[in-house]
């Protein structure tokens, strides 16, 4: 059977059981703050296992798109290492809401592998939860004896709390459950040793393909259980390994779920795919590569096309570091020096189409955005590989000046001899090393390079102090390789395996150091504790009012108390809102909960949470039981309402000016100004953006009413033309939202205006890019624009007042820039005189002291360009010079240190550390080359002691 036979197989197996089949949810998670990505099927139901939402249907079937980048087996890093484990996969899945239970679920599991897809049945094992005393749950006996039915019992084996007792997380629905493995080894091995020692001890022939979970109990804060209401079933097969099983092959990567990727990469790579490859045999690296990037660029494509860009934080980083861990295969195995994994989104949109067509539908734009991301990291590829032998020469070199003083008394070893060898001290040579970028010394090994070298001058024992300091730089600093990691996105293994080609070697001890401390620190920025849900009033149902009113009577349902950041707050659910929570980029609303007594608690947000609104207050009430009065803050409402209706017209406007390609790939819509991002691949011109704002504009002055329908068929309102936006989940029932039939008409759950009067008007306030291939527009409405015009006129008033009311604003403008640029030509013209005649002046006041020409003097020059060309024109006319300049340059003190190159090399003198000590005199600091130095200072009353202090030197 062919991987699109399997699908369906499955899916009509269930559908001819009773099942609905639903469509997958997105890949990107929306409405949950315990999940970035979708990790399992059974997300999109969650809400239905917590009781949060009733079930539409009692039995439906699926497949569903997941990602896993974390947790047992699944970390990225694996990921191409193994057959079997994916980042994003298919999971097939059927469930029953409070319907059938483990007898019809075990009957249809059995039925479906052995007589449908006809899987040898001496070749499966099923196991069952053992039970756990600690927990207090017993064996699960009634799994056991379902399966006896049609297993011979040497294949029904026990599975511990670990793996047979299957929880959602620290708290929620949980339950024991059956897992289904298969034996794919040859019948020879099979014969020696017993797949039943083999089941769930990581072996990669002998897998699990499907688990059949049996929700039956809650898991709260506190760590006990508590029975659930009703008894629900919850399946998954994983699709890739279902199919290799089918297929008879020995790894998910040899399927025709991803062989035509594979063989598209061998191709343009003019490589063979290895699958029997070993490690450390000729074809591995290139395999493990080959099957990365068939694996990654399913993650990539899918997150994109549902809406999730690759960015610098949460959910859009993940699928950055997914990317460039393909981009950096690519580029280390297979030889592309050029953006290549892009090509790959096509062939993909093609295999998919029919069953998963929103990357079908944008298969264009999700191949720009990972061409665009592939050239900016080759780009920092190429960065990170110039700073690595940047820093592997300057190894070189101190690995050379080691070996140059072996042998020598080690009290000889004067560090600024180092300079011959790159740099004029030794601090900066640590600087070099260590990313050249920061102004401090980077430590080597946990030491500071400076500071073990004169520690080292004290010891008698040289063969120690010089072996104790050549192995410690045959190390690159640890704090290298993790800013090249963190702040370059250059991956780690990359650094190691360049230092060992050049026989050096990578600090992992400071590296996992810094990395733990970085991920320590996110952990805690984004760490939030809940209690358990406090239940008031056991009613699954919360009734939304906020489309129709701004007030409602309504009664506490459950509290729980929530502590982020340090701060306590606590999450309320009423039984009746008018309060929008946060969704669809429309934030949530303010107000207040008004109780009989006169007690005013105000509500600072709301948000959905799975099925619930969930309303943040500071404190709780004193009765929570009384009846209260949610009343939400008309103002921000209404002027929300403004940004999220222009933001509909302003989506029409830009279709109807930038073409149909235009779609919504994001949006922010609050009460001060309304955001959107959308898919275009070029700046929108201003010409461009004038007739967006007049079309939208028009459409506000022609006073539009709102045509809002509730509850319409999904099916209907697509067939009606509306916009619906991908990577959004909608039900079987929808709310079209529509402003001119022939205009505007989407799919929409947030509030709007009942006209486009109402808005007043709309102003566009900036156009940007926001990542590959997508641009935003800032714009504002109402109020904040008729403000915005205001002041607009107000600077351009001031700017004629000021231009003494010329009939042009712009050619005066212009006028007076080019008229500034004259003057300042010939203000450094007038600089450039004087210090040419300084010059001659100063040559007149050379002092000759034991053979060096000797100029400390203070001079009148406005910035320190001038002075830096007047020393360098002294130099020129005066050999063996130790020059020092002081000048008082908008009221602070510099100085500057010019030496002659014969000084540096032949007396050993350095103007940067010259600098340094008589920058102490002014209170400040400064640094630079061997023969030319500044610093600045706060101190003018220190000049003179500076240049009384720099003839110290001479003498």
């Amino acid at each position: 059977m062919t991987a699109t036979e399997i699908r369906k197989a499955f899916l009509d197996f269930f559908a001819a059981k009773g099942h609905t089949i639903v469509p997958s949810a997105p890949i990107v998670v929306k409405n949950d703050p315990t999940l970035m990505f979708t990790n399992a099927g059974m997300n999109q139901f969650k809400a239905i296992f917590l009781g949060e939402e009733p079930a539409k249907y009692p039995r439906v079937a699926d497949t569903q798109r997941c990602l896993r980048v974390s947790g047992k087996h699944n970390d990225l890093e694996e990921v191409g290492i193994d057959t079997y484990h994916h980042t994003m996969f298919e999971m097939l899945g059927n469930w029953s809401f409070g319907d059938y239970f483990k007898k019809e679920a075990i009957a249809w599991s059995w039925e479906l592998l052995t007589e449908v897809y006809k899987l040898p049945k001496d070749r499966l094992y099923v196991s069952y939860f053992e039970g756990d005393e600690k927990e207090g749950l017993a064996k699960d006996t009634e799994t056991y004896d379902l399966w006896k039915q049609y297993v011979d019992e040497a294949h029904i084996l026990p599975g511990n709390k670990k793996d047979n007792f299957w929880e959602m997380g620290e708290t929620g629905p949980c339950g024991p459950c059956t897992e289904i493995h298969f034996d794919s080894r040859p019948d020879a091995e099979r014969a020696e040793v017993s797949g039943a020692t083999l089941v769930n001890a990581d072996h990669d022939q002998v897998i699990e393909i499907w688990n059949n979970v049996f929700m039956q109990f809650n898991r709260l804060k506190d760590g006990s259980l508590q029975t659930l209401p009703a008894q629900h079933v919850d399946t998954g097969m994983g699709f890739e390994r279902l199919v290799r099983v089918l297929q008879g092959k020995s790894s998910n990567y040899d399927t025709d779920v991803f062989q035509p990727l594979i063989q598209f990469i061998a191709e343009k790579s003019n490589k063979k795919y290895n699958s029997a490859a070993k490690p450390g045999e000729e074809g591995w690296n290139d395999a493990v590569a080959m099957r990365v990037m068939a694996d990654h660029i399913r993650a990539i494509s899918f997150a994109i096309s549902d809406g999730q860009l690759p960015s610098n934080n949460k959910a859009g980083y993940v699928i950055r570091r997914i990317l460039r861990r393909a981009v950096r295969y690519q580029y280390q195995y297979l030889g592309f020096k050029e953006p290549f994994l892009n090509q790959l989104v096509l062939l993909l949109a093609e295999q998919f189409k029919g069953v998963f067509d929103g990357l079908y539908n944008q298969k264009d734009f999700v191949q720009r955005v990972v061409l665009q991301e592939e050239e900016s990291f080759l780009k920092t590829l190429a960065t990170g590989i110039e700073l690595l032998m940047r820093n592997i020469v300057y190894l070189n070199k101190i690995s050379e000046f080691l070996l140059d003083h072996k042998g020598k008394n080690w009290h000889q070893f004067d560090i600024n001899h180092i300079s011959k060898y790159g740099s004029d001290d030794v601090n900066t040579v640590v600087q070099n090393l260590a990313h050249h970028v920061s102004e401090m010394p980077v430590p080597l090994r946990g030491f500071s390079f400076y500071s073990l070298m004169n520690e080292l001058l004290n010891l008698t024992d040289y063969n120690t102090a010089f072996k104790k300091l050549f192995d410690m730089v045959q190390y690159i600093p640890g704090e290298t390789t993790f800013i090249l990691y963190d702040t370059y996105g250059f991956p780690f293994d990359l650094t190691r395996l360049i230092l060992n080609e050049h026989m050096y070697k990578a600090d992992e001890d400071i590296f996992d150091h810094y990395l733990q401390i970085q991920k320590s620190r996110s952990r805690a920025a984004t760490a939030i504790d809940t209690t358990d849900w406090i239940v008031l009033k056991d009613d699954d149902t919360v009734e939304f009012t906020g489309y129709d009113e701004t007030e409602s009577i309504a009664h506490v349902v459950k509290y729980r108390k929530v502590t982020a950041k340090g701060k306590e707050q606590y999450q309320i659910v009423l039984d009746k809102t008018p309060f929008y929570a946060e969704s669809g980029g429309q934030v949530g609303d303010t107000g207040e909960l008004v109780f009989p007594d006169g007690e005013v608690i105000d509500v600072t947000d709301t948000k959905k949470e799975n099925g619930l609104i969930v309303h943040f207050v500071d404190k709780l009430p004193d009765d929570i039981d009384d009846a209260l009065t949610a009343i939400v803050d008309a103002d921000k409402r209404n002027s929300t309402n403004n940004n999220h209706s222009a933001t509909h017209l302003l989506h029409a406007a830009m279709k109807q000016v930038l073409g149909t390609h235009v779609n919504q790939k994001g949006s922010l819509v609050n009460s001060e100004y309304l955001r959107f991002d959308f898919s275009h691949f070029a700046k929108v011109t201003d010409e461009e953006l004038a007739r967006i704002e007049a079309i939208v504009n028009e459409k506000i002055r022609e006073n539009i009413a709102l045509k809002e329908e509730r509850d319409v068929p999904y099916d209907v309102a697509i067939q009606s033309g509306v916009t619906a936006l991908f990577g959004e989940k909608y039900g079987d029932k929808v709310r079209v939202i529509t402003f001119d039939e022939t205009f505007s008409k989407e799919l929409c759950g947030g509030t709007h205006v009942k006209a486009t009067g109402f808005i007043g008007y709309f102003k566009i306030t900036s156009e940007s890019a926001v990542a590959a291939g997508v641009r935003r527009i800032e714009a504002i409405t109402g109020i904040a624009a008729e403000n915005f015009i205001n002041e607009q006129s107000k600077l351009v008033n001031q700017l004629k007042d000021l231009l003494k009311n010329p009939k042009d604003i712009a050619k005066s403008v212009e006028s007076l820039l080019d008229e500034n640029a004259k003057l300042k030509k010939e203000i450094e013209k007038s600089i450039l005189e004087k210090s040419s005649g300084l010059k001659n002046e100063l040559a007149k006041k050379v002092e000759s002291i034991n053979g060096i020409n000797f100029i400390a003097q203070k001079v009148e020059l406005p910035n320190a360009d001038a002075i830096k060309n007047l020393a360098y024109q002294l130099k020129d006319i005066v050999s063996d010079l130790f020059l020092v300049l002081a000048a008082d340059i908008d009221g602070k003190p510099n100085l500057t240190v010019m030496l002659s190159e014969n000084l540096v090399k032949d007396k050993g003198l350095n103007a940067g550390n010259i600098v340094r000590e008589l920058a102490k005199e002014i209170q400040g600091g400064g640094g630079g080359q061997p023969f030319f130095a500044t610093a600045g200072g706060k101190d003018l009353g220190g000049v003179d002691r500076a240049l009384e202090k720099a003839k110290s030197f001479v003498a």
